[in-house]
């Protein structure tokens, strides 16, 4: 244990009530354990970061949502209803206003979805996909009255993906009268919204100190009625043992961001719960094919080869992961099996061989320094090195590692995230599969050009997925997708499903994880005394 972890340990326990009582967090006030090392903005037009999904998703509503307990259910948030006209969609807005006490509009919804794609940042490329950018976006969508919006659809496009999309935290609804009055240089308001809130949602923001802690208070004129929580505190507490020791004493309510050891010693004890929320995401390896080793797929094959992932899952990833080499989540439909790849030391050499470098080379791989990140890429290195490939390890930042991931400044490297925007295969394949211009001016915003690896073929195949409304044949094309990518020696390396493990307090009622959006606070409430 590093001297700086005993000394945090050492002040938990000195600050505990004397006699060794039990600390209690305000009967109206939610405490959460968590890294914000990942929280760069809070602007939903710029953020797509998950640490900042539990931020958004309650200062900020949505045209619809996903029902908490199935994911695969669209249910209303803005809109009370909406249909499928044709190529659009229109929807139906509900009575609600704003925390500054402006009505929301369709006009609010319509500027919202224009702003996110004229701010033409990592949030838009979510949207691009689909067939809407910064040039076009205007020709769809239309304010019929102040509470009916239109939202037509591009050719090649199906609604189901469309609303699954809205239904993100990229989908949010500003208040376009607060927000445009903090705007500089047509930034639409966007230095401002960083740190500041203009939403409907159940919570206003009145602080953000990063890497410290982020302030909600209650928005009482939330139209669902207001929330049971008059404040919810998250605050930045990345060292596991110091956060499993709050959750103990009872500093904290929730616990985010606990290593494996950590959370099993929850299991089965009582006044805790601990929840293992589905993602849809990938704990996966970036290779940078810009480097003259990680270019040639044989020797990406070698490093496929050169993982232990058996041990990794038993002494790392417990909770947090279950081995996935496939990208599409084991229990979705269509998911082929894994190819069994494992460390295999004489396979792996062959591949190294077959590329024409036998004694191996040195690559660097940056991570983010959090847990599980950290551990995993110090098992990368030891792997590799039984390969006769030298591994550097570069801990970084959240803005420090994302700046080098979309600047395309690495040669492996563990992103934030992999996949999961939406629970149906394609949520997960087009971060593996898509990317329609490799070029140095093509999107940042997407895993397969940040690697710059030029995959025509899997692009066609997605893009053709993505407009197929036939679920048998869009299915087929999914199947056939995943053979395309296992036999391609990929660059970007799919190794465990993502799970999101989080232990709660029995004294909390209400909090449900969540894998494609924020956890939603407003039902949430505490045990009375």
């Amino acid at each position: 244990m590093g001297k700086w972890v005993a000394r945090l340990l050492a002040l938990a326990v000195a600050l505990l009530p004397a006699g060794g009582a039990l600390a209690k967090t305000p009967a109206d006030q939610l405490v959460i354990g968590a890294s914000l090392a990942q929280v760069l903005s809070l602007d939903p037009g710029q953020a797509t970061e998950s640490g900042s999904w539990i931020i958004t998703s309650n200062i900020y509503d949505r045209l619809v949502s996903t029902d908490p307990n199935d994911p695969t259910k669209l249910v209303p948030q803005l809109a009370e209803r909406w249909e499928v006209d044709g190529r659009s969609i229109v929807f139906h807005l509900r009575d609600a206003t704003f925390a500054s006490g402006n009505p929301v509009t369709a006009e609010d919804a319509a500027w919202s979805l224009r702003r996110m794609l004229k701010l033409n940042q990592a949030a838009a490329s979510l949207w691009k996909p689909y067939g809407y950018d910064e040039t076009n976006i205007d020709d769809f969508l239309e304010v019929v009255d102040p509470k009916t919006f239109r939202l037509k659809l591009p050719e090649g496009t199906i609604a189901q993906f469309v609303l699954f999309a809205l239904a993100g935290n990229n989908g949010a609804v500003i208040d376009k009268a607060e927000a445009t009055k903090h705007e500089a240089n047509g930034d639409f308001g966007n230095g401002w919204l960083r740190a500041n809130s203009a939403g409907s949602g159940p919570f206003v923001l009145r602080r953000w100190a990063p890497n410290e802690l982020i302030l909600l208070e209650r928005n009482d004129s939330f139209w669902g009625g207001p929330p049971a929580m008059k404040r919810v505190v998250v605050r930045h507490i990345a060292e596991s043992q110091v956060q499993r020791l709050l959750l103990e004493r009872g500093d904290i309510d929730v616990a985010t961001a606990l290593g494996a050891s950590d959370l099993a010693a929850f299991d089965g004890k009582p006044g805790f719960t601990t929840q293992r929320v589905p993602t849809g995401g990938f704990y996966l390896l970036a290779m940078n094919t810009q480097n003259q080793y990680l270019a040639n797929a044989d020797v990406r094959r070698a490093i496929a080869w050169g993982l232990d992932y058996a041990g990794m899952q038993k002494t790392i990833m417990g909770p947090y992961g279950r081995v996935r080499q496939v990208p599409v989540p084991e229990n979705y439909p269509t998911a082929l099996p894994d190819p069994g790849y494992k460390l295999d030391v004489a396979k792996a050499k062959e591949y190294l061989a077959k590329a024409g470098v036998p004694d191996g080379f040195s690559l660097k791989l940056k991570t983010i320094a959090e847990t599980p990140r950290v551990d995993l890429a110090t098992a990368i290195q030891a792997s590799l090195a039984q390969i006769g490939i030298k591994v550097a390890i570069e801990q970084g930042n959240g803005s420090q590692i994302i700046a080098a991931h979309r600047a395309r400044d690495f040669d492996l490297l563990m992103p934030l995230s992999g996949g999961g925007n939406m629970p149906d295969p394609l949520g997960s394949l087009q971060n593996f599969t898509y990317n329609p211009d490799n070029s140095p001016n093509g999107n940042s915003g997407y895993f397969t050009w940040r690697s710059a690896w030029d995959i025509p073929e899997l692009t066609k195949l997605t893009t053709e997925a993505r407009g197929e409304a036939d679920q048998a044949k869009r299915e087929a094309i999914y199947t056939k997708i995943q053979e395309i990518f296992l036999a391609s020696g990929p660059a970007l390396l799919p190794m465990f499903e993502r799970f999101s493990p989080v232990v709660v307090s029995d004294q909390v009622e209400g909090y449900v994880g969540q894998g494609f959006r924020g956890v939603r606070l407003d039902a949430v409430k505490k045990k009375a005394e």
